[in-house]
């Protein structure tokens, strides 16, 4: 038997894998010890990932009323319906604020005493926005609807389309931005960021009538500014080219990163837009796959030159070539303590 093998078995006889969970745990233990950013040790509670979903899924409901819903809604029970989600939702927004606040709070020199109160007044505040909210997202659907000819109806578009969700939250989300609750309007925008796969900053400025085409792989950055009638295709990036820092080598926050698009202006997919400094003109138009670091004037139209193409006869594209077998690297069979155990055996005969 080679040693590795005695080593194991003796490993197996001192006690079972299982034994060994203490000693894992106190490893655990010390190392988020030393490691405060990754580590969340106090009495007060973060809000949770779990009720934000919650809490964005009662939204939908209250903002597209009978769409969402998990029972009938007419008109007859409509105020109690919409009273009853308010009441729920009251309660859940309100706590989430209260624990967003106070894990900000933790971190200052000053310990507030009045985060549950402020929890409540912030969510009434947002509730105030609501009717205003529902009103940019019907100008936002109507312009899916005016701007895509495979929509069928807006009812397709309320039910199906990603950017329907990513646009909702982002709505949802700024909102709570602009009010300067911490935490949960990042952790909503992410959230609709890994369903749907578009990531729009909460702190972004979106004009109203604006439509997200597809979506998949759109980047919407922090400092963004968005006017109206504004279309977007998939995979465009709106971001910043780099980061400027003081004179420690720390980031400077707080200024404008990233470009501006007024209004009437469409991007093809692919495109990417970077800089704070740049702005797209009134009615401008981005082609697929442009790489833009400067401002544009409006009116005009922004394109790739047309690649060359090369034509290729088939059998010469797929004509295998010579070429040495590339060894596939095999996974180490596994040990197993037990003798009668046919792995114990390949193991053995492995190592000898």
């Amino acid at each position: 038997m080679s040693s590795k093998n005695k080593k194991r078995t003796k490993s197996s006889e001192a006690g079972t894998p299982k034994d060994r969970l203490p000693e894992m745990a106190d490893a655990l233990v010390q190392s988020s010890m030393s490691i405060d950013a990754m580590t969340h040790i106090t009495a007060r509670e973060l809000p949770s990932k779990s009720r934000v979903t919650e809490v964005l899924d009662d939204l939908m409901d209250v903002l597209y009323l009978g769409y969402f819903s998990s029972r009938n809604v007419s008109e007859a029970n409509l105020e109690f319906y919409v009273g009853n989600k308010l009441d729920r939702l009251f309660e859940q927004l309100s706590e989430l604020i209260a624990k967003s606040v106070r894990h900000e709070c933790r971190k200052g020199t000053d310990v507030c005493d009045q985060c549950r109160l402020r929890g409540e007044m912030e969510t009434i505040a947002f509730f105030e926005k609501l009717p205003e909210v529902r009103e940019i997202l019907r100008e936002d659907m109507q312009a899916a609807y005016e701007g895509d000819p495979a929509a069928r109806s807006l009812d397709e578009i309320i039910f199906s389309y990603p950017c329907t969700y990513a646009i909702t939250v982002y709505r949802i989300a700024h909102e709570l931005h602009m009010q300067s609750i911490p935490l949960i309007p990042r952790m909503m925008t992410e959230h609709a960021h890994s369903v749907t796969g578009i990531d729009i900053h909460p702190g972004a400025t979106i004009g109203r009538a604006f439509f997200i085409d597809h979506g998949t792989g759109v980047v919407i950055g922090e400092t963004c500014e968005i006017g109206n009638n504004v279309k977007i295709y998939q995979g465009v990036t709106l971001g910043a080219k780099s980061f400027p820092r003081d004179e420690k080598g720390n980031i400077i926050r707080d200024q404008k990163r990233h470009p501006t698009l007024e209004d009437d202006v469409v991007v093809y997919s692919g495109a990417t837009i970077l800089g704070g400094d740049v702005v797209i003109g009134r009615g401008a138009s981005i082609g697929g796959n442009v790489w833009l670091t400067e401002s544009v004037p409006p009116g005009v139209q922004v394109v790739l030159e047309a690649p060359g193409l090369k034509y290729m006869d088939a059998k010469e594209v797929h004509r295998p070539t010579p070429e040495t077998p590339r060894k596939i690297p095999q996974p180490k069979p596994t040990y197993c303590p037990n003798p009668n155990c046919p792995n114990a055996k390949l193991t053995k005969d492995a190592d000898s």
